[in-house]
């Protein structure tokens, strides 16, 4: 008997066949989701108050491959990538972003948010701020005096959750934040002084959390604004830095080194790190030091940012760093040998020749340790600028 071709054997065309396809892969997409899945998968962590749209629509397989992957969780894609197929708006948004929030600059949605269904709003995982709390312990602890915003919750009133220009995630800029809810008030500006509250920072005397302080004072007072000897620094005479200057001589002489922290444009006054009135900080720091750093040198962190490799305590700048000023080049302790030395100390003894003696051949400079290695983090071990195999070596020793 003669056997017939596929195309002899189906009545239909291939158009007719493709219509065919699509509902069949529509119906295996919303049977397969809402029945199949459900064989295996129990149906309770589905079915919370706020159900993720495809699993709503049963489209399991919109995320999921039903077989196999390369990705955990039998993703079609990896996160985010898999996010921003449905969610376009937030992938161009995060784009302008500035400063991004851990989470989100790694590309890990589900740190905060549950792919399939959830008690709260905006499928997170906890409620506000438990939430938040889950990574921000510290901010989890007790105040005698709690901003209003802090003390029901509501951190997302002050904080956008994904990213923002400034680097605490404000959505907004100091004191225009504050100014929302805190009016500027005859009375506002009774208590401080007659200032126009347009031009402070409320940041840098009020923890917008909480205090131990009435007012949300920060905790830690300089010690004229301790005393409301206010015309001390504000006598109309004398000009920062001149007026820190008086009382903060040991700072003073750092200043006066080879390397330092004032800029001669007067764009980098003391003001800039510390606060003249109040601080959570003994030195009176105006925030932490690896966020306060950053403002200024977000290269050096971009470099960590990208780094297989980096240097244990990365984020103590001023262990190494002295942040006033030093005669050794980037501020320095001491030079680049001898600081590393501090906790490297069989530095020099049976490694790579180094100090004033060796010279680099490429440029004629004295051969230190960051002649070959970069604190500051690399794609290779033991934090080398190349590859320790031969890469590194061959930039000196061409014959090689």
């Amino acid at each position: 008997m003669q056997s017939l071709s596929c195309r002899e054997r189906c009545p239909m065309n291939w158009k007719q066949l493709l219509v065919c396809v699509m509902v069949l892969s529509l119906s295996l997409s919303v049977y397969g989701g809402t029945t199949s899945c459900f064989k295996c998968h129990k149906r309770a962590a589905f079915d919370k108050a706020v159900v993720h749209k495809p699993v709503r629509e049963g489209g399991c397989i919109n995320c999921h491959s039903p077989h196999v992957s390369r990705f955990d969780g039998l993703l079609n894609y990896r996160t985010p990538e898999i996010c921003y197929q449905c969610h376009i708006r937030e992938k161009v948004k995060f784009s302008k972003i500035v400063v991004f929030h851990s989470p989100v600059k790694k590309g890990k949605c589900l740190t905060c948010h549950d792919p399939h269904s959830s008690s709260y709003k905006n499928l997170l995982k906890n409620g506000v701020p438990s939430q938040c709390f889950h990574c921000h312990k510290d901010m989890s602890k007790k105040y005698s005096h709690i901003h209003v915003p802090f003390k029901k919750g509501r951190c997302l009133v002050c904080h956008d959750a994904h990213g923002s220009s400034d680097y605490r995630l404000l959505k907004g800029k100091d004191p225009v934040i504050c100014l929302k809810c805190h009016r500027d008030s005859p009375s506002i500006r009774k208590v401080h002084s007659g200032y126009n509250m347009k031009d402070m920072k409320c940041l840098y005397c009020h923890n917008p959390h909480g205090s131990s302080r009435k007012g949300l004072l920060r905790n830690v007072l300089h010690k004229p604004f301790a005393k409301g000897e206010c015309g001390k620094c504000h006598n109309g005479k004398i000009k920062e830095p001149a007026v820190c200057f008086q009382c903060h001589a040991e700072v003073k002489s750092a200043f006066y080194t080879n390397h330092n922290h004032l800029l001669s444009s007067g764009a980098n006054p003391c003001v800039g790190c510390h606060s003249p009135h109040a601080s959570d900080d003994e030195k009176l720091l105006v925030g932490k030091e690896v966020a306060l750093c950053r403002k200024c040198h977000g290269y050096v962190y971009q470099t960590k940012e990208n780094a297989l490799y980096v240097h244990p305590n990365w984020d103590q700048c001023t262990d190494c760093h002295n942040p006033h000023g030093s005669n050794s080049l980037a501020m320095l302790y001491e030079s680049g040998n001898k600081l590393c030395a501090r906790c490297h100390e069989t530095q020099g003894k049976f490694t790579h020749p180094v100090g004033e003696k060796v010279k680099d051949p490429r440029n004629g400079q004295p051969i230190t340790c960051v002649t070959c290695h970069d604190p500051m983090g690399t794609a290779f071990k033991y934090n080398l600028k190349r590859s320790g195999d031969k890469d590194l070596c061959v930039q000196c020793h061409r014959g090689y």
